[in-house]
């Protein structure tokens, strides 16, 4: 995936924030977990707070590239092709991708504490927004700019509780059948 020894110590440093958290997030740490010479990641991070936002920069590119991946996949038309859609980006999330979305939390967080952080995290939402919001109108929510907030704040409960207490039965088809529904019924 990386590319460059710059996206490869941004990679490294995901894999820390997902695995040991934001504490564990230091240039010594992210140089061990890329599998570079002691001081790589100083050299292209002078700061800890230079690394955040690297890291939260390449996070968007790479969480912008699997939604993209989605919504180029899929164009859900119905409720029914949406929720459908919506439960495999969930799946996915805590499956194949958990390691993005432990980072997605963390860096959520951080963000709350370091303003600097939210501006690319909003570039990457509104993005992500506009493709649901068309979702939402296309299985016909008579409000699908306030329907799709609903169903982005369901999808994250439901991604962050099975990453907290997994279930190994988990299934988030039916409470996002259920709150589509609701959704397109109340129109």
């Amino acid at each position: 995936m990386a590319t460059t020894r710059r996206e490869q110590v941004l990679d490294a440093a995901i894999t820390v924030l997902a695995t040991q958290g934001v504490r564990g997030v230091t240039h010594r740490a992210v140089d061990a977990e890329a599998g570079v010479p002691q001081g790589t990641t100083s050299n292209h991070f002078r700061t800890r707070d230079a690394l955040f936002e690297g890291v939260v920069e390449r996070f968007a590119q790479r969480e912008r590239a699997a939604f993209e991946d989605l919504a180029g996949a899929a164009d859900p038309r119905t409720p029914e092709e949406l929720v459908a859609v919506l439960a495999d980006w969930t799946v996915a999330a805590v499956g194949p991708r958990r390691e993005l979305t432990l980072a997605r939390f963390a860096i959520l967080v951080e963000a709350a504490i370091r303003p600097p952080l939210r501006r690319k995290l909003a570039e990457v939402a509104a993005q992500v927004r506009g493709w649901s919001t068309e979702w939402m109108r296309a299985a016909g929510s008579a409000d699908p700019e306030r329907d799709v907030r609903y169903l982005a704040n369901q999808v994250e409960a439901l991604t962050l509780h099975q990453l907290a207490y997994p279930d190994p039965d988990f299934d988030p088809g039916p409470s996002l059948a259920a709150l589509v529904a609701a959704l397109v019924r109340r129109g």
